[in-house]
């Protein structure tokens, strides 16, 4: 049922869009069509006025001998009076509604030259802001074969001035007299037609101040997007200003409201179905949820609950029958978790032990060559680190030890390999205050040592190895022993530092150590993957090794 009637909620909704956008572009073309006849008439209009102007100021006898002769002369009288019939003549052709005024600037004379279709008030106003725009010096290029818009007394006005020389010719018509024929067009009950400038500005004014209302507040309206509201704009030429034309049609709002009752029959229909949904719910799938929460609880390692409903007996005899399910399966998993402590137990004593005589045969035959040449101090020297050396390996096998005494070790290691390689490198070994009692794995920073020393002594220059250890906090507040091993040689080489990087394991030269990847994996084991290892360059050669491992103490 829902899915039939969303398709058919689906398929209105597209046949009434469908329909909306066909009509809104027959609108709009017909709507574009008006317009352009209507601007291409007005441009034809305003050029040929502007064009009849320049030629009547260019070869008209009349303003020649208005010019010439006084304001109250015959000649200047008769002048104005052919003057008069001329431009009368040709606001019967292209409107009553247009109005023509000429200056005689030497003689300060300003009047109209056909009969005028705005009032005296208006015409007086008119008349000093006319004066003041041709006084004004940048009267060419506001005007000059221009018109624009001017407001005078709260209305517009559109105006055109043509001079020539000291005089002038004025054509004036007011923006709501232009605009009146593209208001006969019907636009619909809320649209409408007006002037606008190229700040926007609405020049013509309004039918009535209520239509002005209902669109702005139709505009905030939630349907705003489905009314039929289509926005033509065109421009004129040779003006600052524009026709703005807005067609709503109240057909469209009926569409919209057809749709809204469709909509609120589909959703009774969903409450409808939300409400038998609910009652099988409650009756049905109630029980199977709770019987389905009790099978999960296995995992978290909580006692099942007992079901208790009359309405499905079955579910109630299967949960009886798996709560006694319950105790079997924990007494597996508790033999099953011990089984895999043992496994893991054994691979880390395995890892600990995983080192042959190799190192072991060095310090006897280095013992020995001290022997040959008399060395005995050194001899004892290097028995007494050997033993140390192979004591500690062979400890208790503990997880951890303490950091002083994993320092010690590695002491020791160094002691031997500088009795092996004389003069070869110096070791420097820092470790703050507040990591004293720090636990940390066994045999973990030998590993490291050792790699520098293997792969970092050279003859040829003075090697410098550094262990420093610090305590840092870092995120979520957490106490982490930071451990930086760092050499002066050669450093990793990229395709081993690159493995190092993206943890891919690498095969250990000669299987003869406890490789870097052994360390690794005991550190995840021990410390469930919260310990981080990075490796690096340093800027200035060789490799460095920072080791962060959660803080624990002896007490710990």
């Amino acid at each position: 049922m829902i899915i039939i009637s969303f398709s058919v909620l689906v398929l209105d909704f597209i046949i009434s869009f469908a329909s909306i956008f066909i009509v809104k572009q027959q609108s709009t073309r017909y709507l574009q069509d008006t317009a352009d006849l209507y601007i291409n008439r007005i441009n034809h209009d305003f050029a040929y006025i502007n064009h009849y102007m320049g030629w009547t100021l260019a070869n008209d006898e009349s303003l020649n001998m208005m010019n010439a002769y006084g304001l109250n002369s015959t000649p200047f009288i008769k002048a104005n009076e052919n003057l008069y019939k001329r431009f009368t003549e040709l606001q019967k052709n292209y409107g009553l509604e247009y109005n023509f005024f000429f200056y005689l600037k030497n003689q300060s004379f300003f009047l109209n030259c056909a009969p005028m279709s705005i009032s005296y008030t208006d015409y007086r106003k008119l008349k000093d802001q006319m004066v003041s725009y041709i006084e004004d010096k940048n009267l060419f290029e506001k005007f000059y074969s221009k018109w624009t818009p001017v407001l005078a007394g709260g209305k517009y006005y559109i105006i055109n001035i043509v001079p020539y020389y000291n005089r002038y010719l004025i054509a004036l018509i007011s923006a709501d007299d232009l605009i009146r024929p593209l208001r006969q067009i019907n636009l619909g009950k809320n649209g409408y037609a007006s002037l606008v400038d190229i700040q926007g500005r609405t020049l013509s004014t309004p039918i009535s101040e209520s239509l002005t209302a209902h669109a702005e507040s139709q505009a905030s309206s939630v349907l705003n997007f489905l009314r039929s509201g289509r926005v033509v704009t065109n421009e004129f030429s040779n003006s600052t200003f524009s026709v703005k034309m807005v067609i709503k049609f109240g057909a469209f709002e009926k569409i919209v409201i057809a749709q809204l009752l469709i909509m609120l029959m589909f959703f009774i229909v969903v409450f409808v179905l939300s409400a038998v949904m609910l009652l099988f719910r409650k009756r049905v799938l109630g029980p199977i949820r709770s019987f389905s929460r009790n099978l999960a609880r296995i995992n978290e390692g909580e006692a099942p609950a007992d079901i208790k409903t009359g309405r499905i007996i079955e579910l109630e005899r299967a949960n009886a029958q798996f709560k006694d399910l319950v105790e079997q399966i924990k007494t597996y998993k508790i033999a099953m978790y011990e089984q895999e402590l043992e496994k893991q137990r054994i691979r880390l004593d395995y890892m600990k032990l995983q080192i042959k005589p190799h190192f072991f045969l060095n310090c006897l035959t280095s013992i020995y060559s001290m022997a040959q040449i008399q060395m005995y101090e050194e001899i004892e020297n290097m028995a007494m680190s050997t033993s140390k050396y192979f004591r500690y390996i062979f400890q208790s096998g503990e997880n951890f030890v303490r950091l002083e005494d994993e320092i010690e070790h590695v002491r020791t290691y160094l002691d031997i390999q500088k009795s092996r390689y004389q003069g070869a490198f110096t070791y420097r070994i820092e470790q703050s205050e507040d990591t004293i009692g720090t636990m940390v794995p066994p045999l973990m920073l030998q590993t490291f040592i050792e790699n520098s020393v293997k792969y970092a002594v050279s003859r040829d220059r003075e090697l410098q190895i550094t262990l420093t250890v610090i305590k840092q906090i870092q995120a979520a507040d957490e106490e982490m022993t930071v451990i930086r091993i760092a050499d002066t040689g050669p450093g990793f080489p990229p395709d081993i530092l690159e493995k190092l990087a993206n943890g891919e394991p690498f095969v250990q030269t000669g299987g003869s150590r406890i490789g870097i990847m052994n360390v690794l994996q005991r550190l995840n084991l021990l410390y469930r993957q919260k310990a981080n290892v990075e490796f690096a360059n340093g800027a200035d050669g060789g490799a460095c090794v920072t080791i962060s491992l959660p803080f624990i103490n002896t007490d710990s």
